[in-house]
């Protein structure tokens, strides 16, 4: 089990390349903005179909 750890520790510092940090920040600050503007796309279809289907049964009440 530590050699596995040694080995994996070791891989990780020296074999992987990393996305430099200016990079990984403006992937990040992307990432979050479309993430916002999805969630505020499925809110406004959940409020119109919750609207349209309130307005369904008021229909046939």
């Amino acid at each position: 089990m530590i050699n596995y750890i040694k080995e994996s520790y070791s891989e990780l510092t020296n074999h992987v390349t990393w996305t430099p940090w200016a990079e990984a920040q403006r992937l990040t600050v992307i990432v979050a903005v479309f993430s916002i503007v999805l969630a505020l796309v499925v809110w406004g279809v959940d409020s119109v179909f919750s609207n349209v289907i309130a307005y369904y049964f008021e229909l046939i009440k």
